[in-house]
C-alpha cells in the first residue's frame, strides 16, 4: 500500500515539472539503513530533461509532499537515488487491508481465470508410492495452490501407466507369488518385483479367488492378475495420497488411449505431417528437425506402439481438451523425455515449449548423517506412508517443499523429528499459536479485532515496523512463487516471517520490555498490537495452507508461554 502513496506523489512532483510519463520503479533496499522504498526514477529522466540526475532527485525532494507519500523523510543518495523512509502509520497501513482481506489476503488475479492444467505423481500401479513421488505430490499440490491464489483455474490431472511390459512384469510376479501360496514352485521372472507387497497382493488375490488359478498361467489369468493388482495398488496409492492431503480432478488411464483409438488417431495425424518415414520395418518420426538428439520410433517393428507415441498422444488430449497451459511434474530422469515429447506435439502444430515441465531430483533419507530404510517390505525403497508415519504429514510435505526442486534433498530425520523451533515447520506454527495465545490472553474474539479507531502510528518501535513490512510482502512472493513454479520460495518467506513474529513476541514479554508488551495498558497501544498479531495469524495461515501444512491454535510450548 506504501508504494502506491509514494508513486501517486511522486507522479504529482513530476507533473508539476512538466514531465507527463515517466516509469517509476520502486525496490526496496537490502540495508534497512537506506530506508524502505528506495528508486532511480531521477536517474533514469536525467538525460531525457538534459539534468543532472542528482539535481533532478534534489529538486524533486524539495517539492514532494512527506505525507501524501506516507514518508518521515526522503534522503538523496549516490548520484541520485531517492530514498524514502516511512512514518510508523504508513508502514502499518496494510493492516486494515489484511485484517479487511483475511482468508483472502494474498490472492491475485495475474491467471486472469485461465485454465493450466497441473499433472503430478502419475506413478505406475505397480508397487506403494516412494519418497519421489511423496517429493513430486508435495511439489504439484503445492504449485497447484500457488497458481489457483493467483487467479489461475487449476485442474489437477494423475496420469495412470497402466499398460506395457512393467504392468507384465507385475501379473508374472504376483502369479509367482500366489502359486507359491498354493504350495507350489513358482520364481519371479526376471526383472520382476520382489517387495513385500507382492506377497500382499497374493494374498489378497487368494482371499478373492481362493485357488481357482492354481497352475493356470494363460494369458487370461495374468491378465485377471494385472487387473487385481492394479486394482489394489490403486486403491493402496488412492489412499495414501488423500492422507498426505492430496486430491486430484480427474485419472487418466493410459489403456484409454488405446481403447479409444486416440493412439492408432495420433500415428495417422503425424503420418500427415510430412516428418514420418519407414527404417528396418519400423515407423520413425524424424524428432531432430525438433531439436531432438535423434529421431524416434513411434512404432515398432512388431507393429505395437512406442511409449513415445502414447506419451505424445496423452499430451495431445490435454490441448484438445482446451488447456492450452500445461505444466508436469516429473523426477530428474525424465529429463530425455521432455525433448522429445515436445517434438511430437510441435509436428502436429502445436508451441513450441508445449508442456512446461518442472523436474525435481530425488530424495535420501539421513539420521545422524547416514542414509536410512524404515523397512523392506517394499522392496528397496522407503515408502511414502512410512514417512509420513514416522514424522507426519505436516512435516513431510514441508521438507518436501523448503528445498527448490532442482535440488537433491536430503530429508534429514533428526531435524524432522525435532518439535522445537531448530524445526522449520515447528516454528512457523509456534508462532502461528502464539498468536492465537494473545487472542485468548486477551480474552478477545480474533474476528472482532479491527483497525478502525485505532492510531496505528504507534506501532513505531523497529520490531513492528520490521514485521508489518514483513506481512505486507506476502501477495509479492505468493505471485513470484506461482511464476517461477517454486514453492521453497515461500518456505523462506514464512521461516523469515516466523523469525519477525518470535522476536517480536519474545520482546514482548514484561519482564524484557515492559513497554514492548503485546497487551499494554495503554488500550490504543494495545488495540494496535492485537491488530498486528491478527494480521500475523492471517499470513501465516494464509502461508500455511499454500502448502498444505495445518496451523494449529494450540501447541504445548506456546502455551507454556503464553505471557504476552
Amino acid at each position: 500500500m506504501s508504494e502506491i502513496l509514494i508513486r501517486a506523489a511522486l507522479e504529482g512532483v513530476l507533473r508539476e515539472m512538466g514531465v507527463q510519463e515517466a516509469e517509476i520503479r520502486l525496490e526496496r533496499p537490502r540495508d534497512p539503513a537506506h530506508g524502505d522504498w528506495a528508486t532511480n526514477v531521477a536517474l533514469s529522466l536525467a538525460s531525457r530533461l538534459g539534468r543532472s540526475p542528482r539535481d533532478l532527485a534534489e529538486e524533486m525532494v524539495r517539492n514532494l509532499d512527506l505525507a501524501a507519500a506516507g514518508a518521515d523523510r526522503v534522503e538523496v543518495a549516490g548520484p541520485g537515488f531517492l530514498n524514502f523512509h516511512l512514518s510508523a502509520g504508513a508502514v502499518a497501513g496494510i493492516l486494515p487491508h489484511i485484517l479487511l482481506r483475511d482468508q483472502d489476503f494474498g490472492r491475485g488475479d495475474q491467471g486472469g481465470g485461465q485454465s493450466v492444467m497441473v499433472e503430478f505423481v502419475s506413478a505406475n500401479p505397480t508397487g506403494p508410492l516412494h519418497l519421489g513421488h511423496g517429493r513430486q505430490a508435495a511439489l504439484g499440490d503445492a504449485i497447484s495452490s500457488l497458481l489457483e491464489w493467483t487467479g489461475w483455474a487449476v485442474h489437477r490431472e494423475f496420469y495412470y501407466n497402466d499398460t506395457g511390459s512393467q504392468m507384465d512384469l507385475l501379473a508374472r510376479s504376483v502369479w509367482a507369488r500366489y502359486q507359491e501360496l498354493l504350495g507350489l514352485e513358482a520364481e519371479i521372472p526376471e526383472g520382476g518385483y520382489q517387495g513385500e507387497y507382492v506377497r500382499d497382493l497374493a494374498s489378497r488375490l487368494l482371499e478373492e479367488v481362493a485357488d481357482r488359478y492354481r497352475g493356470d498361467s494363460s494369458p487370461e489369468t495374468l491378465d485377471k492378475m494385472r487387473e487385481l493388482a492394479v486394482r489394489i495398488l490403486r486403491e493402496e496409492q488412492d489412499r495414501d495420497l488423500e492422507e498426505f492431503r492430496v486430491a486430484f480432478d480427474e485419472y487418466y488411464l493410459e489403456s484409454s488411449l488405446y481403447a479409444d483409438g486416440r493412439v492408432e488417431s495420433t500415428v495417422q495425424a503425424l503420418q500427415e505431417t510430412g516428418f514420418v518415414y519407414d527404417r528396418d520395418e519400423a515407423l520413425w518420426l524424424r524428432t531432430t528437425d525438433f531439436g531432438d538428439q535423434k529421431d524416434r520410433v513411434m512404432v515398432r517393428r512388431d507393429g505395437t506402439p512406442t511409449y513415445f507415441l502414447a506419451d505424445v498422444a496423452y499430451h495431445l488430449t490435454k490441448w484438445e481438451r482446451g488447456f492450452r497451459h500445461a505444466i508436469n511434474l516429473h523426477g530428474s530422469d525424465h529429463h530425455g523425455t521432455v525433448t522429445r515429447v515436445r517434438a511430437g506435439l510441435q509436428a502436429l502444430g502445436l508451441p513450441e515449449g508445449y508442456p512446461e515441465y518442472v523436474l525435481h531430483q530425488m530424495v535420501t533419507v539421513e539420521r545422524e548423517g547416514r542414509e536410512v530404510r524404515f523397512s523392506k517390505r517394499s522392496g528397496s525403497y522407503t515408502t511414502l506412508r512410512e514417512l509420513c508415519a514416522e514424522v507426519g504429514v505436516d512435516v513431510a510435505r514441508y521438507f518436501f517443499l523448503m528445498r527448490k526442486p532442482e535440488a537433491h534433498l536430503v530429508f534429514d530425520l533428526d531435524v524432522a523429528m525435532d518439535q522445537s523451533e531448530k524445526n522449520p515447520v515447528y516454528k512457523i506454527q509456534y508462532a502461528h499459536a502464539r498468536m492465537c495465545s494473545i487472542f485468548r490472553k486477551a480474552g478477545v474474539e480474533e474476528d472482532d479485532i479491527r483497525c478502525e479507531g485505532l492510531d496505528l502510528g504507534g506501532l513505531s518501535h523497529p520490531l513492528e515496523r520490521e514485521l508489518a513490512k514483513q506481512l505486507a510482502g506476502f501477495p509479492e512472493i505468493l505471485e513470484r512463487a506461482a511464476a517461477s513454479r517454486a514453492p521453497h520460495v515461500l518456505c523462506e518467506f514464512l521461516e523469515q516471517t516466523a523469525n519477525a513474529v518470535n522476536s517480536w513476541y519474545h520482546a514482548g514479554n514484561p519482564s524484557r520490555d515492559p513497554e514492548l508488551a503485546v497487551l499494554a495498558a495503554d488500550p490504543g497501544i494495545r488495540g494496535a498490537r492485537l491488530a498486528l498479531a491478527r494480521a500475523v495469524r492471517i499470513v501465516l495461515r494464509n502461508g500455511l495452507g499454500v502448502l498444505g501444512v495445518s496451523a494449529p491454535v494450540r501447541m504445548e510450548r506456546s502455551e507454556e508461554e503464553e505471557h504476552a
